[in-house]
């Protein structure tokens, strides 16, 4: 291992002569006949990311390789860890090359390495640099940083309509800024269920599912923003750092019990991020919420779906949660589950961390194809005919990806409280109570 950030030359004790086994060995002998010259290549930009801050594991590389294999954009691509590493001993500037923005921050290198580098937090810091250095950064990215400063969501939308979904879900659904007062849960929603079309669908049906189950919880409607690990991910830790302070303050003003949200890339920052800042908050993920509580659900039909789960990196890997959102599963009447090559620790990666989400543009370039679309061609080899997800990413992405492969005829991608709420009757149900 480096010391004090740099590896040490090795000493050389070098003889006039040495005598072994009775035979006289020069130092002309032992150079092999002829003096040896190395040449060393420029590391330079090796160095410069190992000097920056959690950037240090970089250097511990030793060229195993067994990050490549598990690194899911070398799947569709050319990259991992040791990849980058080897670049950099020859001279690469990772912070002017495309491969600085490929990473998903997935961690499954990490699981594999016998030295512990961590892209998990050598990427965030490379990028973030780059930033601060005024490098490019991806047009599209670029456009999310400036619509989460101004509107405090990836998406640019009005804090308006944050609640908007809420209209549809058939039950109510309390906003602490409109009836305050204690509550046990509180449901932190983030940006994709809060905003994005199919990310209601599943905002609805959680709502319906926490009514049947009175569960006693509410949204902070308006008044919430982007918990903004997603952007942190990506580089920008001025403007997570801001975030932070934005939602404290926001929290501050209630009293609860519990948070609950259905991100993953929420619940990391509320489990592991925001307390390095100096605030900690009991969080769960709502499968972990409602896993215990499932044999309490009046199911009112089977569904005869044969289904796949696709774990998410921030929830499984990073968490090590892969059990509750297969107790839900499990749990639906007439649903067989059914597991792909790559699941549970070693699951493949959407594409959508890391700033992934905000990066198709960009990636399409450095890769054969998006890895949503190896995912749901996985899912259709295991012979699923619906793929089950738990992060509001992830609905979206694979049915763009399901799409863009000609698979949607084959695959339907839904979130597990869809499925939830569709044997509990859906809408209709709680219409008619």
């Amino acid at each position: 291992m480096p010391i004090g950030g740099h590896k040490q030359p090795p000493v050389v004790h070098e003889l006039e002569s040495a005598i072994v086994e009775g035979v006289e060995l020069t130092a002309d002998w032992n150079r092999q006949l002829e003096s040896r010259v190395i040449e060393d290549y420029d590391t330079t930009g090796l160095f410069a990311i190992a000097a920056l801050p959690e950037a240090e594991s970089i250097e511990w590389c030793y060229g195993c390789g067994k990050c490549v294999p598990v690194c899911p954009v070398d799947v569709v691509g050319e990259y991992g860890p040791r990849k980058i590493h080897r670049k950099l001993q020859t001279g690469f500037d990772l912070l002017n090359d495309p491969d600085l923005w490929l990473c998903t921050t997935c961690g499954n290198c990490l699981r594999v390495c016998p030295k512990e580098v961590d892209m998990i937090k050598i990427m965030p810091a490379a990028r973030a640099e780059a930033m601060s250095q005024g490098k490019p950064v991806p047009a599209e990215l670029q456009g999310v940083f400036e619509s989460t400063f101004k509107q405090g969501n990836a998406l640019g939308q009005s804090a308006r309509k944050r609640a908007a979904w809420t209209k549809g879900a058939g039950v109510p659904v309390r906003q602490l800024p409109k009836e305050p007062g204690p509550v046990e849960y509180l449901l932190y929603v983030e940006d994709y269920w809060s905003y994005h079309p199919r990310g209601h669908d599943a905002a609805q049906a959680c709502a319906r599912i926490f009514h049947a189950l009175g569960i006693d919880y509410a949204i902070l409607g308006h008044e919430e923003k982007t918990l903004g690990d997603s952007q942190r991910l990506a580089g920008e830790k001025g403007l997570f750092e801001m975030l932070v302070e934005q939602v404290v303050e926001t929290l501050a003003k209630y009293e609860f019990g519990q948070i609950v949200t259905p991100d993953p890339h929420g619940f990391n920052a509320l489990k592991t991020e925001y307390p390095k800042h100096g605030h900690t908050f009991d969080v769960l993920h709502y499968t972990q919420l409602l896993a215990p509580l499932v044999d309490q659900l009046d199911w009112q039909k089977e569904l005869e779906y044969k289904v796949t789960f696709h774990d998410p990196c921030y929830l499984g890997r990073h968490h090590g949660e892969y059990d509750a959102p297969r107790k839900l599963l499990e749990a639906i009447p007439g649903v067989k589950l059914t597991e792909m090559m790559r699941c549970r620790e070693n699951g493949y990666c959407c594409g959508g961390g890391g700033g992934g989400m905000w990066l198709d543009g960009h990636t399409q370039n450095h890769t054969v194809e998006r890895l949503s679309e190896r995912r749901v061609r996985e899912a259709v080899e295991s012979g699923a005919d619906v793929l089950a997800v738990c992060c509001p990413y992830e609905v979206s992405r694979f049915e763009d990806a399901a799409k863009s492969t000609n698979l949607d005829s084959q695959l339907k991608v839904r979130d597990i409280a869809e499925l939830m709420d569709e044997a509990l009757g859906g809408i209709e149900a709680v219409a008619g109570a």
